[in-house]
């Protein structure tokens, strides 16, 4: 007999080793129920302050309570009806669009802005400052700083005095010019929000993508069609729907600067007055639903027509 078969012969067959045995039922109870009370506590604050309002608004929109009396009288779809038959209470929607305009010029500037500020350029981080610094400051400052700058013989017209332009137009005074300076301080207040957004998402693009481009011979604009575009995709969708949202729900600079005088009232403008002003909290209650749906409308629509689709460039 050979030391092979020797060695065979001693080798010793170890049983398998048992299964488990299964973890008592109190001890899976307790595994499926303690991640639901580490969220029970943000739940009810959840339902508390969100969901349960909510369902009360809609309740009352339904209604003509004004806020102070105990009793309810159901109107059906009256307020709605009238949301969108009266002109005066249409007339949001339109102004609305001086926003939303405001908010494509907004978005457009601070991808520009922050796709030259992620390349190596002299003093970027000072110009990074002085573009995120006017998020910074609170919206009623922001509102006086500005009613002064466009009031009659104000900082504007001194400034343009300074180039030889002397206007006695009232930037506030009509309609058109209003909302467009309006419009103006919102891109001026919400450009370092959206820099900051685009600027994070184009650093996190990997250097060598860079680095391969430049040796293929693709220039700024190349890098920015094929690299930059494609990779900050994701961020560009979330920053068109908050654009879009915040466009509606307008509020802190018109009402300071103009209280919705000269045709500047917003929806939210609207909704406030309706309801603390006039003692229509059933009617202002259908006006934040549509302002809700509307929200909620162009969400989805934004994100059918561009799918946030998980983007690889490596």
């Amino acid at each position: 007999m050979t030391d092979t078969t020797h060695e065979a012969a001693a080798v010793e067959v170890t049983p398998a080793a048992p299964p488990p045995a299964p973890a008592p039922r109190t001890t899976r109870l307790w595994r499926g129920v303690t991640p639901w009370l580490f969220l029970l506590v943000p739940l009810a604050l959840l339902i508390t302050f969100t969901y349960a309002p909510i369902v009360n608004m809609v309740a009352y929109s339904f209604t003509d309570w004004d806020g102070v009396s105990p009793e309810l009288r159901y109107t059906g779809a009256r307020n709605y009806q009238e949301i969108f038959t009266r002109e005066d209470l249409f007339r949001v929607f339109f102004v609305s669009g001086y926003y939303l305009a405001a908010s494509a010029v907004q978005i457009v500037a601070a991808l520009y802005f922050a796709t030259v500020l992620s390349f190596d350029v002299r003093f970027r981080n000072f110009f990074k400052g002085v573009l995120f610094f006017p998020y910074l400051i609170n919206g009623v400052a922001i509102g006086f700083v500005f009613l002064y700058f466009f009031q009659d013989g104000g900082t504007l017209d001194s400034v343009l005095a300074l180039f030889g332009v002397h206007t006695d137009h009232a930037w506030l005074g009509t309609p058109f010019s209003a909302n467009t300076s309006l419009a103006g301080v919102s891109v001026w207040r919400y450009l370092g929000l959206n820099f900051v957004l685009f600027l994070g998402a184009i650093q996190s693009i990997p250097g060598e993508l860079y680095e391969a481009a430049e040796l293929d011979g693709a220039n700024r604009w190349h890098q920015f069609r094929y690299i930059i575009a494609p990779g900050i995709r994701p961020v560009l969708t979330l920053t068109v729907i908050l654009s879009i949202s915040g466009s509606l729900s307008v509020f802190e600079v018109p009402y300071i600067m103009t209280g919705g005088a000269t045709g500047t009232e917003t929806f939210v403008i609207q909704t406030v007055n309706l309801a603390f002003r006039f003692n229509k909290t059933g009617l202002a209650s259908a006006a934040a639903v549509v302002l809700l749906l509307i929200i909620l409308l162009v969400t989805w629509i934004q994100r059918r027509l561009v799918p946030d689709d998980k983007v690889d460039l490596v």
